[in-house]
């Protein structure tokens, strides 16, 4: 959904005649002569996220240690995303849409703190440890 709602994002404003963007400047970062910093920084989020959802998509070829270390780029495309909203938006500074960034940026943070807090499980790893070990004692035998 995020990515359909972020492709339906960008050909809106591409086809804005206000903007007069083009495509240029909604895949070259920086490219833009209208509100250069913060269309900028939306097509970094972007292309952050694109890579994200590409890795994804071939995670059976890469390692573990290269998916897991691009995806660690998440933690930039998002913040990243709400700076570039906060910058070009519209309605940015409309008391609902700052009720509503303060909500997603307040949920976000919980959600980090309490990841850090926790540290990093992995759900599997129990089941798979299990695993492995009945794997090794069939082999042994």
């Amino acid at each position: 959904m995020t990515l359909v709602f972020l492709a339906l994002h960008i050909v809106t404003a591409v086809v804005d005649p206000y903007t007069n963007l083009g495509w240029a400047a909604a895949l070259i970062p920086f490219s833009s002569n209208y509100r250069t910093l913060w269309l900028g920084l939306g097509v970094i989020s972007f292309e952050l996220l694109v890579a994200i959802v590409v890795t994804s998509l071939v995670r059976g070829m890469l390692g573990h240690r290269v998916w897991r270390a691009i995806h660690w780029l998440t933690y930039a495309a998002w913040p990243i995303g709400v700076v570039h909203g906060l910058g070009t938006g519209t309605d940015t500074w409309s008391a609902w849409m700052l009720a509503i960034t303060a909500a997603c940026v307040a949920a976000v943070g919980m959600a980090v703190v309490l990841r850090l807090r926790t540290g990093s499980t992995d759900p599997l790893a129990a089941a798979r440890g299990a695993f492995r070990s009945a794997v090794d004692r069939r082999e042994a035998r």
